[in-house]
């Protein structure tokens, strides 16, 4: 990211850029990098190394846009219960996203301000490309009781019911608050979370973060679909960005389905699935194409020639996940996928930290993930995987325009 810094030192860069008041300067939409997303178009020219991702639109960037190859999730616990302390940080962090997300530095930048005050960006991202960063917020359950706006919960954002199987770490779920960031690079996303958390300083605090690589869902129509680290395609079926219809039938909140700040929105379910990936390994090649219902090499599903061939449920075992989990054994039910693989070192017995970091926008969580999940309660995938993290969040809809900020239609007065 390259920025120019300014010359001559500010009131705020006395302050710092965790302190009050935020005059930031140019509108971050513009500059040299181009733009590859205009309101909820989804530009297959995003592809393009190094591009920027467009900021404003109805829709939030990072659901149905190009998935990038790095993900840094963070869920923060928010400290302060003075709503509008925390709407001004809505505020303040909108404006660093516009500009991060543009290849711009943080308020007046890394350098060249004040010797004696901190700078206003951490620098690590100095000289890096855009590296198409979308920046992602969500709202938990427990951000509306905290700031007392438990009559503005929308029905969908329901409390995930304890399911089959789940082992859940405390340390790694819920969360008042969320940021999903997306890039190519991974110390492009890392500096964005790292860049949020510092104005958020005194106002949220980081609950845990999740790094990820290797996507394992694509959203680009004919896109090579990616592998978990299974080893087997994952996503075959998942919604592209351009499939309006789809998005708008299982993904975007709709002005019937209320409340009204949500409208454009969606819900997300972020789910962290360790593998058990010594198991797996040792597991025989025509078990694992049974568990899933695809062969391993080119990902056709069951009787069946090429990876996107229709599949015939009933030639799948009953407990496949393919057939367990695909629409027509769910009543209809789609969700969005945007998950990533991720490595964490090892458990202390030797035996990899490893898994998917699953991450799934619906238009209503009851209908969407609960309803898929509960069915897979005798998937045979089971055996080599478990749920130990988990986090549902209200995505509020987009920034329209530079005056525009996350979560204004569920604060404003007039939501």
């Amino acid at each position: 990211m390259t920025e120019t810094q300014g010359s001559s030192p500010s009131r705020r860069s006395l302050i710092g850029w965790g302190g009050a008041g935020l005059a930031l300067g140019a509108a971050a939409a513009g500059g040299a990098v181009a733009m590859t997303r205009t309101g909820d178009d989804v530009d297959p020219a995003a592809a393009e190394a190094g591009a920027a991702v467009g900021f404003h639109g109805s829709v939030q960037a990072g659901i149905a846009t190009p998935v990038q190859d790095r993900l840094h999730f963070a869920a923060f616990d928010v400290t302060t219960t003075d709503r509008a302390e925390f709407v001004q940080l809505l505020k303040d962090w909108t404006e660093a996203a516009r500009r991060m997300t543009a290849g711009k530095a943080v308020g007046e930048g890394a350098y060249g301000g004040l010797a004696e005050a901190p700078p206003d960006d951490t620098g690590e991202a100095l000289g890096l490309k855009p590296s198409r960063l979308t920046l992602t917020v969500g709202f938990g359950p427990s951000l509306f009781k905290k700031l007392d706006l438990a009559d503005r919960r929308p029905d969908a954002l329901v409390d995930l019911p304890t399911f089959a199987g789940d082992a859940l770490d405390a340390a790694r779920s819920n969360g008042d608050l969320c940021v999903q960031a997306c890039a190519d690079d991974p110390q492009v996303a890392v500096h964005a979370i790292r860049n949020l958390a510092r104005i958020g300083m005194g106002k949220v605090v980081i609950r845990w973060s999740q790094l990820g690589f290797g996507k394992t869902s694509s959203t680009t129509p004919d896109a090579q679909t990616p592998r978990n680290l299974m080893g087997f395609k994952d996503g075959t079926r998942n919604i592209a960005g351009t499939e309006t219809d789809r998005l708008k039938k299982f993904v975007w909140v709709g002005e019937k389905d209320g409340p009204d700040w949500m409208v454009g929105g969606s819900y997300l379910v972020a789910r962290r699935i360790r593998m058990h990936i010594e198991t797996w390994d040792r597991t025989s090649l025509q078990e694992q194409e049974d568990i899933f219902g695809r062969d391993k090499g080119e990902g056709a599903p069951v009787g069946k020639a090429k990876e996107r061939d229709e599949p015939f449920l009933k030639a799948m075992k009953p407990d496949a996940h393919v057939r367990l989990a695909h629409p027509d054994s769910n009543h209809g039910a789609t969700i969005l996928r945007r998950g990533y693989s991720f490595t964490d070192g090892t458990d202390g017995l030797g035996r990899l930290e490893a898994g998917l970091f699953f991450l799934a926008y619906q238009r209503d969580v009851r209908e969407g993930f609960v309803r898929v999940q509960r069915n897979l309660a005798s998937d045979a995938l089971n055996e080599y995987i478990q749920h130990v993290g988990s986090a549902v969040f209200a995505v509020p809809p987009g920034v329209r325009d530079k005056d525009d900020w996350w979560g204004r239609t569920l604060f404003s007065e007039e939501a």
